[in-house]
């Protein structure tokens, strides 16, 4: 989909960790226990800490990894030499490890049972292999919402107050008619970026991607054809500004208030402001159609090969206990994975850049709400056929059911090729 999240942390991460690991460039031979993540993977502040907390048991290297991160770890894994003690593993690759879920250290076997209820539950069976492994710690989590700008709601005479946006938008059809309406009083104003987005969390909204559990393709099913519907309703519409989230002219379109709703998880946030500084306080979040499913999130895992797995996962758990994810919040916007955390002061205060409303009361319900999504390893690359299908209608006038076709088309071919019954 596109969405950018937390560049700009890689130069205070690795500030705050000098001394106490190492950049992958001129990185050191660990002695002790090796760490690696991606930059914005992890709080600064808990990985400096963490340093000291365990000294006198290792030493903790910490070795960031920049572009394409699975492609380090496999070629590591592939080897089971020079492997870290502890990895990250991005959400969006983690279906690809469950089937291999022998690369990693069952961290039932090493009491994580005890520890589950402090979790999401949908997150943390995520984790979990199809024989029950459970191959990571999550890290955090990307409960979805609707990003708006107030001001242009009160110019085109909507509601404005989030609980009234609620209202006012809870079907995707509601949310579509609000917008209709938008572009009617405000022709110069566009209510979203892309179509694509849209598709991206109305699959996962539907508790079923590509792929069942089965192994058999359900590309399409019902469910992927409604939120197919959903979008090119809105691109019929004119809705749409006809902007990836990862092109320049998004942040550009953000900060100029040609766009009026962003739709994206908690760590969009980032985004938005990062985009748009001087717009502070003009932002509000609604639950809207956009709530209850998850984009993104990540984990921690113990390679099989770590040299001390008990010490390894003591290390884990520490780092992603509740109160060091409230910090990672605070340090890095990672939205914490337990949800006793959402009570803490550094998530409950007002957020100025969103006009003082505590956007956790929006994030937590998105969160709780959420329900477990399986994942194959196929889904992503057949997601992708289905995006760029809906490009070709939105960005270069390709007849919507030309492009469903060819959706389908190229679809069951990638999961034929990918053995998907």
């Amino acid at each position: 989909m596109g969405l950018t999240r937390r560049q700009v942390l890689c130069a205070s991460l690795l500030t705050a960790l000098a001394g106490c690991g190492s950049s992958e460039t001129g990185a050191r031979k660990s002695t002790g226990t090796a760490l690696w993540c991606w930059p914005g993977g992890l709080a600064p502040s808990v990985l400096a800490d963490a340093t000291e907390r365990f000294a006198d048991d290792t030493k903790l290297t910490y070795t960031e990894h920049a572009g394409v991160f699975r492609t380090r770890l496999d070629a590591a894994l592939a080897k089971a030499d020079g492997t870290p003690g502890i990895t990250g593993i991005k959400g969006e690759d983690l279906a690809s490890y469950l089937p291999r879920a022998d690369l990693f250290v069952d961290l039932l076997t090493l009491g994580a049972g005890d520890i589950e209820n402090e979790y999401l539950g949908w997150k943390w069976q995520q984790g979990r292999a199809n024989d029950g492994r459970l191959v990571g710690i999550p890290i955090d989590i990307g409960p979805t919402a609707a990003f708006y700008r107030a001001d242009i709601f009160r110019k085109a005479g909507l509601p404005t107050d989030p609980a009234d946006v609620d209202l006012a938008m809870r079907t995707w059809a509601e949310f579509r008619t609000l917008g209709a309406r938008l572009r009617r009083r405000l022709p110069d104003t566009y209510w979203i970026a892309n179509t694509m987005t849209l598709f991206t969390i109305a699959v996962s909204q539907s508790g079923t991607r590509f792929v069942d559990e089965l192994n058999r393709f359900v590309g399409d099913g019902n469910h992927i054809r409604s939120a197919w519907d959903i979008a090119i309703g809105a691109s019929t519409d004119g809705l749409s500004a006809h902007v990836d989230n990862d092109d320049p002219k998004w942040g550009a379109a953000v900060a100029d208030g040609s766009i009026a709703v962003s739709l994206g998880a908690a760590w969009h946030a980032q985004d938005v402001e990062g985009a748009a500084p001087l717009t502070s306080g003009n932002w509000r979040v609604a639950t809207g159609p956009a709530g209850d499913t998850n984009i993104g999130g990540s984990y921690l895992g113990i390679p099989a090969s770590a040299p001390d797995p008990d010490l390894s996962f003591r290390i884990i758990t520490w780092m992603l206990n509740p109160e060091n994810q409230a910090r990672a919040f605070t340090d890095a916007r990672l939205f914490p994975s337990t949800p006793s955390t959402y009570a803490m002061p550094a998530l409950t205060v007002a957020d100025p850049f969103f006009g003082g409303q505590r956007t956790i009361d929006v994030f937590s319900a998105s969160a709780r709400h959420t329900r477990r999504l399986y994942e194959a390893p196929a889904d992503g690359a057949i997601q992708d056929v289905y995006l760029e299908e809906l490009r070709n209608v939105e960005y270069r006038g390709k007849a919507p059911a030309t492009a469903w076709r060819d959706a389908l088309t190229k679809a069951r071919r990638l999961a034929d090729d990918s053995g998907v019954n």
